[in-house]
């Protein structure tokens, strides 16, 4: 049975990582994490009564959890990274927007207690298969760039499930891409750029996780496209990653990397 810990469960993502870890045997939810929790009571965030919730560090034991689910916010998923770590319990990080040097102090936290973890930008096994497949193409196609489109509501932009395909396609490249002669007329025209990548971020009502990539060649293009149209398709590949974090050596970045 694998204890597990659920952060930012107030959340929508955090909900469906409830009902997910509820209905899997080989999972047991004992504890919900929220700093701005007022009410200690399961009963009042309708859970079982033997469920702890926490709104503070200081009164969880690492040896009570096994794995800590986090779908809070950036700003938040790198101080609970860093607890989960260095108190012996695996964190699997759903929350995008840590920057490469906050990952990098949490991957050497991670080897110097020995303790596995992974962080994914993304749990639909749609787009981890884009990312994978936009590597493989970057071989070919270095001239890329990447549009993420997202619901109102998210707090980052771009995407971290965008800034990982720019770190792919740019790991994946055989040569460099051609220079681009646009004039912005308009500041912010092109987009952000990432590892020699533009990126494009779209923030629209109705849309819940999408990504494509364009690639550009001599007399032709491709173009790789992901959709999420529900919150649901995330658990497939977070119930992977809770029963797999065990066996993946250090804090990796991507649910490709237990596939």
């Amino acid at each position: 049975m694998i204890k597990v810990l659920v952060a930012g469960f107030r959340g929508s993502m955090g909900q469906k990582a409830i009902k997910m870890i509820e209905k899997n045997d080989d999972f047991q939810l004992v504890g919900v994490y929220d700093p701005k929790a007022e009410d200690l009571s399961p009963k009042s965030h309708n859970l079982p009564d033997d469920v702890h919730v926490y709104n503070s560090f200081d009164q969880i034991n690492g040896k009570d959890i096994d794995v800590w689910v986090d779908f809070t916010v950036p700003k938040a998923a790198y101080p609970n990274t860093k607890f989960a770590l260095e108190n012996g319990i695996h964190p699997v990080i759903g929350t995008s927007g840590l920057s490469d040097d906050q990952l990098s102090e949490l991957q050497k936290i991670a080897d110097d207690q020995d303790v596995s973890g992974i962080i994914a930008p993304n749990f639909g096994i749609s787009a981890v298969l884009l990312m994978k497949f936009a590597k493989e193409a970057a071989q070919y196609f270095p001239d890329a760039e990447i549009i993420e489109m997202h619901h109102q509501d998210k707090k980052d932009a771009p995407s971290g499930t965008a800034i990982n395909t720019a770190k792919l396609i740019s790991a994946g490249r055989k040569e460099q891409p051609k220079p681009v002669k646009t004039e912005e007329t308009l500041k912010g025209a092109r987009g952000a750029e990432y590892d020699g990548v533009p990126i494009h971020a779209v923030r629209l009502p109705g849309y819940v996780a999408h990504e494509q990539v364009l690639f550009g060649g001599d007399g032709e293009a491709l173009t790789i496209r992901q959709d999420s149209f529900d919150r649901d398709s995330f658990m497939n590949g977070l119930k992977v990653a809770i029963q797999k974090v065990d066996n993946v050596n250090g804090l990796v970045v991507g649910l490709e990397n237990i596939l």
